[in-house]
């Protein structure tokens, strides 16, 4: 996957690659690895593509995306029904099928429609039964073509799983992409958002990219195999929230006095970038307003400086992150974002110190209840006083380790690209170990406490803060008395007997069914989890090896192909579980309740 290319549309790298004939499909992975070694030039909205010396691929991204096959062409004899186009198209970011909730036209006053291909209740005799007055309405379920959607989604997801990502070429990738575009169009979203999540994860994957991680393939994989799974049986509220919106409503909330908190840098993998800049009112709830497009960490560090997209304010993101805000006639997301409509009004008003009311009280809420908070959906931005005690080192970089109210803190990086001074900022903050600061971080759910770091107050100036995705800091600002040389400290591992489990869950996502069916015949991790108490654990392990390794043979004794369907909902069933357990062992960690957060029901 490119970042030189504008992203295009699931639909269309599904179109370009289902016209291709067999014996070029067998050449797309090769087409797409020479395609990215090739000189990409950009003028305005085309993006050009030397193939050779005289041959061009031509992307025509109005708007900053690719929408129709007909805007990739290319120059070759063959075209259209090149290989070139279809690796192109292959080689982009996915673009996102959402609309921008900010745009321009977002009245912004009332909820917004709902996805294309909504069914009406009332025009479908599957969906709703009993209209008449005194009679009682039967449940609402999916639609015929809605299962359909799913049960598609499920199985194209399900073969880029079997494949493993080292066998999810772009053929298998514009199969689960046309799945999802079919669910978009059958009014499912949500389970198109997390097919496309995966497609984009699996490029990563494929192309070393460094911001890639196991963890996320996996998530993404859980959640698509999870909506697709449980959608055609999911009735009433459940399945209004398995079918997602294609747009977040925005409803009005009259007016709002905001203060400033922090902003940070958003690079997606989907090729988008911006900044986002978190405000709270004065009773504690938390605004966003965000500036996110299509591009690369230019703009991501650029974004800082433009100006907020809410009224006619002309603050940019970075003096919000400090200053106020008086918004009157405001549209809000469920999620807390702005609304930018035409009717909404702004002006600049007084900022508050992390300190000082009414910011403080975010402070005041004790960890493990915002962390509770966060696993039971809400917002995973942490607001925590730690002591800085020194550094400790993993795979992917050195993280803080940090005191917090008793609870051992690691603290990474938010960002790994070199754009941004995340990494080289947590690497000053290491030199500061004593100093006791206050921070807002992003929790990192699992069996010990972790986060990463977005923001922390100037470490000389409590009063002044430091957005880290944004600012750089200096050994000028550090404590003099606390400077010392940054740690080197051996991470500890992880010993909680889940991970047994969870690394047979990790380990399909590369290599794919084959590499569980070779380890079908070793049971000493099932027995030493039954040992330690965790049954269920190991009843799901026995039956994903089991899944894995089931082949059978046809009355001439050839293998017959392995059932995708019955693998898939194997490490379906051991991912969720994996992932249940390891939030109740989050709320442990940081000190709460011994209760698990609400949690999708299991495979």
């Amino acid at each position: 996957m490119s970042p030189d290319l504008p992203p295009v549309a699931p639909s269309v790298t599904a179109a370009l690659v289902a016209a291709l004939p067999p014996r070029l499909r067998k050449r797309l992975d090769a087409g797409v690895t020479k395609l990215l070694a090739r000189p990409v030039t950009r003028d305005g909205d085309t993006v050009r593509i030397a193939v050779d010396d005289g041959t061009d691929v031509v992307l025509h991204a109005p708007g900053g995306s690719v929408t129709g096959a007909d805007a990739i062409r290319c120059g070759c004899l063959l075209a259209p029904d090149c290989l070139h186009r279809a690796a192109a198209a292959s080689a982009a970011p996915v673009a996102e099928d959402t609309p921008d909730p900010n745009a321009a036209g977002e009245s912004g006053s009332a909820e917004d429609p709902g996805p294309a291909g909504e069914p009406n209740p009332g025009a479908d005799g599957d969906a709703t039964k009993g209209t008449a007055e005194g009679e009682q309405r039967e449940p609402e379920t999916a639609t015929s073509a809605q299962h359909a959607a799913a049960h598609a989604v499920f199985d194209a997801a399900a073969a880029v799983l079997e494949a493993g990502t080292d066998g999810a070429g772009a053929v298998l990738q514009a199969e689960l992409l046309h799945a999802a575009h079919t669910a978009r169009l059958a009014g499912l979203p949500r389970a198109s958002a997390a097919a496309v999540a995966v497609v984009t994860a699996v490029r990563a994957a494929r192309a070393a990219d460094p911001a890639y991680r196991l963890g996320d393939l996996a998530g993404a994989l859980t959640a698509v195999l999870d909506v697709a799974h449980r959608l055609p049986h999911a009735t009433g509220p459940e399945l209004s929230a398995l079918r997602g919106t294609v747009r977040q409503p925005y409803r009005p909330d009259g007016s709002l006095r905001l203060y400033g908190l922090f902003s940070e840098p958003v690079l997606t993998a989907t090729g988008y970038a911006g900044a986002v800049t978190w405000t709270a009112d004065a009773d504690g709830r938390l605004y966003t307003v965000s500036d996110v497009a299509p591009g690369g960490p230019a703009r991501a560090t650029g974004a800082a400086d433009r100006a907020v997209r809410v009224g006619d304010t002309t603050l940019t993101h970075r003096e919000l992150s400090r200053a106020g805000l008086a918004v009157s006639g405001a549209t809000v997301s469920p999620t807390g974002r702005l609304g930018a409509g035409a009717g909404v009004r702004a002006v600049r008003a007084s900022g508050a110190a992390w300190q000082d009311e009414p910011l403080d009280r975010l402070w005041a809420v004790p960890a493990a209840d915002q962390v509770t908070r966060a696993l039971e959906g809400g917002q995973d931005v942490l607001f925590l006083e730690v002591t800085l005690t020194g550094t400790v080192r993993e795979t992917a970089g050195d993280c803080l380790l940090a005191d917090c109210a008793g609870v051992s803190l690691r603290l990474a990086a938010a960002h790994d690209d070199p754009a941004l001074p995340c990494r080289e900022n947590l690497r000053l903050l290491a030199a500061a170990a004593g100093s006791r600061l206050r921070i807002v971080a992003r929790l990192t759910p699992g069996p010990h406490p972790r986060a990463l770091l977005l923001a922390v107050a100037h470490p000389t100036d409590p009063a002044a803060r430091v957005d880290l995705g944004l600012d750089r800091l200096q050994h000028a600002d550090l404590p003099r008395e606390t400077f010392v040389p940054p740690g080197g400290g051996a991470a500890g591992g992880d010993e909680a007997p889940l991970h047994l489990l969870r690394r047979r869950v990790h380990q399909a996502v590369p290599g794919g069914r084959r590499v569980l069916a070779l380890a079908a015949g070793t049971p000493g991790d099932a027995a030493r989890l039954r040992r330690l108490g965790l049954a269920t654990a190991a009843d799901l392990l026995d039956d994903l090896r089991t899944a894995a390794a089931d082949r059978s043979r046809d009355v001439f004794g050839r293998l017959v192909p392995a059932d995708r369907g019955r693998f898939a909902r194997s490490w379906l069933a051991a991912a969720v579980y994996t992932e249940v357990v390891e939030q109740a062992l989050c709320v442990h960690a940081w000190g709460g309740a011994a209760r698990a957060a609400a949690a999708p029901a299991t495979a």
